[in-house]
């Protein structure tokens, strides 16, 4: 079920709200490995419309985010080659954490930790309003995907693979 109540300040909200981004707030019962898919359920959203936030590095474990739609993985090949990259992988769940200082489940591109290159799968940026990570487990916010180029210069990339 979806919970009402508002969600307590992340470095994430706080980082939107410094730049006068409005945006809503979406509290669910997070649900361990539900991901994009069970948070797009419960709130009644497509889970197109939804971004999941990934942290991955490069050959030479240089950390990197990318977003991508909730129901759709990354062509880690197809990415790898359109940033220029001999090869990208996922990080591990402890080494995302370390890199964006949040919990995985609960990563925001918003306020991470470390400065990382940010990737946006292009068709998001087409859409008219996304809800992604506020920071916290069970915490969504719902934004105009453009806020991902103007606060994050986040740069438009084609490697999504239907969710199978």
């Amino acid at each position: 079920m979806a919970k009402k109540e508002k969600n307590s300040e992340t470095r994430a909200t706080a980082m939107l709200r410094a730049h006068g981004v409005v945006f809503g707030e979406h509290v669910y019962d997070y649900v361990e490995h539900g991901g994009a898919q069970h948070s797009a359920l419960v709130l009644g959203w497509d889970p197109f419309h939804v971004v999941k936030t990934l942290i991955m590095q490069d050959q030479d474990a240089k950390p990197l985010v990318v977003l991508m739609h909730g129901n759709r993985k990354v062509s880690t090949k197809n990415l790898a080659r359109q940033i220029g990259a001999k090869s990208v992988q996922p990080c591990t769940p402890d080494v995302a954490n370390r890199h964006s200082g949040y919990q995985v489940g609960g990563t925001s591109p918003f306020g991470t930790r470390k400065v990382m290159p940010v990737y946006v799968e292009e068709s998001i940026l087409a859409l008219p309003q996304i809800l992604i990570n506020g920071g916290n487990r069970g915490f969504l916010v719902s934004i105009d995907p453009q806020v991902c180029v103007q606060l994050l210069g986040a740069k438009a990339v084609q490697c999504a693979l239907l969710d199978e």
